[in-house]
C-alpha cells in the first residue's frame, strides 16, 4: 500500500509568456514535516507554491491533498482546502489595526456588530502565543518592517491551516526573533501541519528542514535530507557550479573620513548618533529589530526629520531636509523594503536605473537624450547581471533578487560618495548575494564610503571593515575588524559588557 503524502504534487508546468518558470516538476510533502525549497531567485519557488495556494494556474500536471485530487482555482479555495500562505511581499492593510488585520477575513462574517474588545482579545492573546508582544490595537502602517511580518505570520496561523507555506519569514526578523518563529514552526509541525519552508539562508534550512528541494531553471536538481548533505552541496545544485568563496576578498585601500553623523537625534528611535566613515570602508551596522538602525539611516537621508545633530560630508556641513538635497549632496539610499521605497513596479527597468541620473542623460535643453539614456541602461543592466527580457521590462515582472540589483543599480549610476545599504540581501539567493557582495568591494575600491545595514551576523562579520552595534537607538559600541563575532555582536545587541 503507498504511502499518503499531505501534499503531491506531479508533473506541475507553468509558462509565462513562453517562458518555462516550471518544467514538470513534482513535489511532495507529509503530514508533520518542515519541507524546504531553495534556489536561485527565478528558479520557480514561489512560482510553485503560488500555485498550490491557488494565487497561480497550472498549465498542467495534477495536485493531491490528503491523497484527493483538488482544483485549487483561488487564494479562497486554497484556504478552504486548508493552504496558508505567508508571502515575502506583505499582504496587510497598512490603515487597520493589527487586530483587524489578523481577522481581516471573518470581519462582517456574521450579521451584527463587530465585538471589537473580543476581536482585540483574540488577537492578542494569538500574537502572545507564538512568543511576541505587539498591542493589536497598533494600525498595521506604523509598526517596524519586522512587527509587520509577525502580523502576516500571526494572520495565517490564525486560519488554523494544516498546510502553512512560509515565504522567507525570517527575512527581517532578528536571531531572537527567528528562534521563536522555529518554536512556533516545530509546535506546528506536532501538531501535525505540514510546513512548506522557502529560505535563502541555508545556515536555517539545516537547523529546522526534515527535507529539501533543490531547484534550478523550473526544474528539481534534487531532493536531500540536510544530514546527508553539506552546504557546499546544496548550493552546487542551486547554481549548478561550486561556490568558492561567500564572501570576497576585500582588496580595496581605507583612506580619510569622509562622512560623519554627530549626535544625531530623531525622535525617540535615534539617540546622540555618533559614528565616521571613511574612503573605501565598509562600516556595518547590526542590531536587534527596533535598535534604532533603520531609522538613523533615514534621519541622514533626509527621509525622517532630525531634530538634533550634524551631517558632514567632505568636510561640508549639509543641510538635508529631504532625500531630493541627500541625493543632491553626494548620498545615496538603498531602503530596507524595496518594493515600497525602492523601486516603482510599474515603471520599466530603463525608467528606474536612470532616475537618480537624469542630470547625466539630459541635454542642455532638459531633455533626455535617448542615446544616453540606452547606453546608460544597458551598462548597468550588464554591470549588475540583471536577468530581464530587455529595458522596457517592468520592474514588477522581475524577480525579488533582480528587483534588488534594480534598487542598486539606480545608485551605481549616480555618482554618490556615501551609499547606504539597508538589509541589501534580503529575499536574494546564495549566488546574487555574493555577486552583491562584489559589488559592494568594488564600490569601495573606488573610494567611496558604504555603511551596510545587516540582520545577518555572518554578513557583517564577512564583508565589512567595522561594525557599528546599536541599542534602543543608542550607539552601544564599534568593534574593529578584528573584534568581530556574533558573540561580542550580541553582547552589545543586548545590553551586556
Amino acid at each position: 500500500m503507498s504511502e499518503t503524502y499531505r501534499v503531491e504534487m506531479t508533473g506541475i508546468t507553468k509558462s509565462f509568456g513562453g517562458v518555462h518558470a516550471l518544467n514538470n516538476v513534482s513535489f511532495k510533502v507529509r503530514a508533520g514535516q518542515i519541507h524546504a525549497l531553495v534556489g536561485e531567485n527565478g528558479a520557480g519557488k514561489s512560482t510553485l507554491v503560488k500555485i498550490l495556494s491557488g494565487a497561480y494556474q497550472k498549465d498542467k500536471g495534477q495536485i493531491k491533498i490528503d491523497g484527493r485530487v483538488v482544483n485549487v482555482s483561488s487564494p479562497h479555495m486554497g484556504r478552504k482546502l486548508g493552504i496558508g500562505m505567508i508571502y515575502q511581499e506583505f499582504a496587510l492593510v497598512p490603515d487597520l489595526t493589527v487586530a483587524e488585520n489578523i481577522y481581516l477575513e471573518h470581519l462582517g462574517s456574521k450579521k451584527g456588530l463587530i465585538n471589537f474588545s473580543k476581536l482585540y482579545r483574540n488577537a492578542g492573546e494569538l500574537i502572545k502565543s507564538i512568543g511576541f508582544d505587539i498591542n493589536p490595537r497598533s494600525v498595521v502602517g506604523e509598526l517596524s518592517v519586522a512587527y509587520q511580518q509577525v502580523v502576516e505570520i500571526t494572520k495565517a496561523l490564525s486560519e488554523n491551516a494544516r498546510i502553512l507555506i512560509v515565504d522567507e519569514p525570517t527575512a527581517v526578523l532578528a536571531p531572537r526573533e527567528a528562534e521563536r518563529l522555529f518554536e512556533v514552526l516545530s509546535k506546528l509541525k506536532e501538531q501535525d501541519v505540514s510546513i512548506i519552508y522557502i529560505s535563502h539562508r541555508l545556515d536555517e534550512i539545516f537547523k529546522i528542514a526534515d527535507m529539501v528541494t533543490v531547484f534550478k531553471d523550473g526544474s528539481v536538481t534534487g531532493v536531500v535530507a540536510p544530514a546527508d548533505v553539506t552546504t557546499d552541496d546544496i548550493i552546487s545544485m542551486m547554481i549548478g557550479r561550486k561556490l568558492t568563496a561567500m564572501f570576497p576578498e576585500r582588496q580595496s585601500r581605507i583612506g580619510e573620513e569622509i562622512f560623519r553623523a554627530e549626535d544625531l537625534n530623531s525622535g525617540k528611535k535615534v539617540r546622540n548618533v555618533s559614528f565616521s566613515v571613511r574612503a573605501g570602508e565598509v562600516l556595518g551596522i547590526a542590531g536587534l529589530a527596533g535598535s534604532g538602525r533603520t531609522e538613523t539611516a533615514r534621519a541622514i537621508f533626509g527621509a525622517d526629520p532630525r531634530d538634533t545633530g550634524k551631517i558632514i560630508l567632505d568636510d561640508s556641513v549639509l543641510e538635508l531636509d529631504s532625500p531630493r538635497d541627500a541625493v543632491k549632496s553626494g548620498i545615496a539610499f538603498v531602503p530596507e523594503d524595496r518594493k515600497e521605497q525602492g523601486v516603482i513596479l510599474s515603471m520599466s527597468l530603463r525608467e528606474n536605473v536612470t532616475m537618480p541620473s537624469l542630470w547625466k542623460i539630459s541635454g542642455r535643453t532638459g531633455l533626455i537624450k535617448k542615446t544616453r539614456e540606452k547606453k546608460l541602461t544597458r551598462y548597468l543592466i550588464k554591470k549588475l547581471a540583471i536577468k530581464a527580457g530587455g529595458t522596457e521590462t517592468r520592474v514588477a515582472d522581475l524577480s525579488g533578487g533582480n528587483q534588488q540589483k534594480v534598487v542598486l543599480a539606480k545608485w551605481l549610476g549616480a555618482d554618490c560618495r556615501l551609499i547606504i545599504l539597508d538589509e541589501p540581501t534580503r529575499g536574494v539567493d546564495v549566488g546574487a548575494k555574493v555577486e552583491i557582495y562584489n559589488l559592494i568591494n568594488e564600490l569601495a575600491e573606488n573610494g567611496l564610503g558604504i555603511v551596510v545595514i545587516s540582520s545577518e551576523m555572518t554578513e557583517v562579520i564577512g564583508i565589512c571593515d567595522r561594525v557599528l552595534v546599536m541599542r534602543e537607538g543608542k550607539v552601544q559600541g564599534i568593534l574593529e575588524k578584528e573584534q568581530l563575532s556574533e558573540e561580542n555582536i550580541m553582547r552589545l545587541a543586548i545590553g551586556e559588557k
